[in-house]
């Protein structure tokens, strides 16, 4: 089991996101409010933004609570100030841990990241400790049965992708970033429905976690996944299936 693979797909199996809604919605309503502020509030010349409008009207959010979040991203009206900021750590074994956060406290921020990478065996690094262990990807997730490998590799290759992998249960798809955009709309065309689609952080290497490590790791995934603050998070730990299940 990847970080990045197998990881993200469990992650996003039908009704695993329901028990986290409330965060859900706010990671989205951060990232709207952000690349408002970035690229500007008019999706059509704002990719960035046009993507969180899509995933935040695919999580049902009410287009009031878009409109205002994209106001408070170029000021028209007031709100946090969110900033970006990139944080690296390690896990147990060395894994290395990517977090991509929104906050409008970074005292605060990285005080709580570092307790909770210390609390369950890893420790917050330095800036440019692990990010060089990872490549952006553009990637996209799709059930096994919409189509044949055939002919999802013809619109996918054809569209920009560079590689379409099997991952048991699910397809996965990988772009470059900067086609991840034509991929997504050639699937579309074609009526491929998607379970994720996201510019993401991919790992050139694996550390592959058993027992004690393994478990620790899971743990402090699942911590910083819960916090308020982090966007994304990327990381090169590896479980083996049946280590996984034996101990979730």
């Amino acid at each position: 089991m990847s970080g990045h693979s197998k990881w993200h797909t469990i992650k996003h199996k039908k009704g695993a996101l329901d028990a986290k809604r409330g965060k859900i919605t706010t990671r989205l309503v951060k990232e709207l409010t952000v690349a408002a502020r970035v690229g500007g509030g008019d999706p059509a010349a704002n990719p960035r933004l046009r993507k969180a409008i899509a995933d935040a009207k695919a999580e049902n959010i009410p287009n009031d609570t878009i409109e205002r979040a994209i106001k408070r991203g170029t000021g028209e009206i007031e709100g946090a100030a969110y900033e970006e900021i990139i944080y690296e750590g390690y896990g147990p074994a060395g894994v290395a841990v990517l977090l991509e956060a929104a906050t409008d406290n970074r005292n605060r921020t990285v005080s709580e990241l570092r307790h909770l990478f210390s609390k369950n065996g890893g420790n917050l690094g330095e800036t440019g400790s692990v990010s060089w262990l990872f490549d952006p990807k553009g990637v996209i997730t799709l059930e096994k049965d919409v189509k044949s490998e055939e002919e999802l590799f013809e619109i996918a290759v054809g569209a920009g992708a560079e590689d379409l992998r099997d991952l048991g249960e699910y397809w996965e798809i990988q772009t470059q970033p900067e086609a991840f955009d034509a991929v997504l709309a050639a699937l579309k065309a074609a009526g491929v429905p998607t379970v994720s689609a996201d510019i993401t952080r991919v790992p050139k290497t694996f550390v592959r976690l058993e027992g004690k490590d393994a478990q620790q790791m899971l743990k402090l995934y699942d911590a910083l996944d819960d916090h308020d603050d982090v966007q994304k998070i990327s990381t090169n730990f590896e479980i083996d299936d049946a280590e996984f299940d034996r101990l979730k």
